[in-house]
């Protein structure tokens, strides 16, 4: 028997099916496309800063020398390394030598804490990431920036110390901006990758904390690349690191040999880690808070 409305007598329209009068959303974890990843990156670009700032303000809030620490640690640890190799084990590398390996820590220090810190990000911040939507790649991206603020200073202590130590500097100098640029940028890709991966395989805490302590050694922070020896050979010639590393020393103690070669090792690294990372934040950003 059909239903008549008691107004107009017209059938009444059959009832909507609650399931389909509720909008659904569908968490089948679909690909967002890489240039709508960085469209939505660059609309949160103030959360970033915010979050840049927030770190490294609590980073070193409630210790009684604040940022001092930022800045005292590399130098103190290039100092002791300082001693080390040129007063106790007399190994002369370079003319420099103190200055050599300041400049090498500064770079370091950065890489270090942000691969450390990036490689965790996202699972670091589930608090926040789960309360309101943003691109998850915000959180590797902070810890980056978070460290320039160091790392900028650092590198204007390092020039100040370069006359006191007898390095002449030159045009030569302006080298420090492409060394550093390059260097955030192959730390910042690294991040990337590592934080997406540790989502889903949480060892990779663990493995980025043993590549770190092995990485040292294997990069020309405490003695230039023609100094290693032959068996690290092909670790110094593919070591991203290296060619950052040569940068850095070119543009203020000199380098012994040509470092194009290993620039472009360290360019090729850092094109490909972005673009690695860039793809594996957009494919599992939508299914990310699914596994945090």
């Amino acid at each position: 028997m059909t239903s008549v409305a008691p107004a107009t007598g017209a059938p009444a329209a059959a009832p909507t099916p609650v399931r389909d009068a509720v909008p659904s959303i569908d968490l089948q974890g679909e690909r967002t496309p890489v240039v709508t990843l960085l469209r939505q990156v660059w609309a949160v670009r103030d959360l970033l800063v915010i979050l840049a700032r927030k770190e490294f303000h609590v980073r070193y809030r409630r210790a009684s020398f604040g940022m001092l620490w930022a800045l005292a640690l590399p130098l103190l640890q290039s100092a002791v390394l300082a001693v080390i190799f040129s007063r106790v084990v007399r190994v002369q590398f370079t003319h420099h030598y103190p200055v050599f390996v300041l400049t090498g820590m500064v770079a370091w220090t950065y890489f270090s804490a942000t691969l450390s810190g990036g490689a965790t990000a996202i699972v670091d911040g589930t608090d926040l990431s789960s309360r309101v939507y943003f691109p998850r790649a915000v959180m590797p991206l902070a810890q980056g920036i978070t460290n320039v603020y160091a790392l900028v200073i650092t590198i204007v202590i390092v020039v100040g110390i370069c006359p006191l130590m007898g390095v002449d500097l030159g045009p030569q100098i302006l080298l420090l901006v492409p060394a550093a640029g390059l260097l955030v940028l192959l730390a910042i890709g690294f991040s990337l990758v590592t934080s997406a991966l540790h989502v889903y395989f949480r060892d990779v805490r663990y493995l980025v904390s043993a590549a770190i302590l092995l990485w040292f050694y294997v990069s020309p922070i405490i003695y230039p690349p023609d100094a290693a020896p032959r068996k690290l050979g092909l670790f110094i010639d593919g070591n991203p690191l290296t060619g950052v590393l040569d940068l850095f020393r070119a543009a203020t103690v000199g380098t012994t040999g040509p470092i194009l070669a290993a620039v472009v090792v360290a360019i090729a690294w850092t094109v490909a880690l972005i673009a690695g990372g860039l793809v594996l934040q957009s494919r599992y950003d939508r299914v990310f808070a699914d596994l945090l």
